[in-house]
């Protein structure tokens, strides 16, 4: 017969390391450097082809859209969460996380309505982004034209 032991805090952090499985660090960074930087390459690549018919800044801004609605799409799909869980930061942190920060909490609500799923839920993970984002940019624009940049 099995005795059991109490368990204490300190006797399950030592069996939840055991458990756990190990992660390589280097291995994480060295692919989350290799996806984001190929999602990079081919916004630049965007911002090249767009230039063929747009201004420089046009061109910067239809390749960000492109992006967006790329990432959008492979959300709606379900292969930007493998891209995911394979690539890590390196999906997230290029505009297409964003994309897919938005998207993924409508997807998932929207059984609940329009109104109360898709539309209160889309802003759950990107709202505090945006809040931040226009606030920052309301404070350096009040700062220029304070002191003239």
């Amino acid at each position: 017969m099995e005795r059991k032991t109490e368990i204490s805090k300190d006797n399950y952090k030592s069996y939840v390391f055991e458990k756990m499985p190990k992660s390589s660090h280097f291995k994480n960074m060295f692919w989350a450097f290799i996806i984001g930087g190929v999602i990079c390459c081919i916004g630049q690549a965007f911002v090249e082809l767009f230039k063929l018919w747009f201004k420089v800044e046009d061109a910067s801004v239809l390749a960000s859209a492109t992006l967006v609605l790329i990432a959008a799409i492979l959300t709606g799909l379900g292969v930007y969460d493998n891209i995911g869980r394979f690539a890590g930061a390196g999906s997230t942190i290029p505009i297409t996380g964003f994309s897919n920060a938005v998207v993924s909490p409508a997807l998932e609500f929207r059984s609940e309505g329009y109104i109360y799923g898709v539309g209160a839920k889309m802003f759950q993970v990107a709202g505090p982004v945006i809040v931040n984002g226009v606030t920052i940019s309301v404070i350096v624009a009040l700062l220029t034209l304070l002191f003239g940049g």
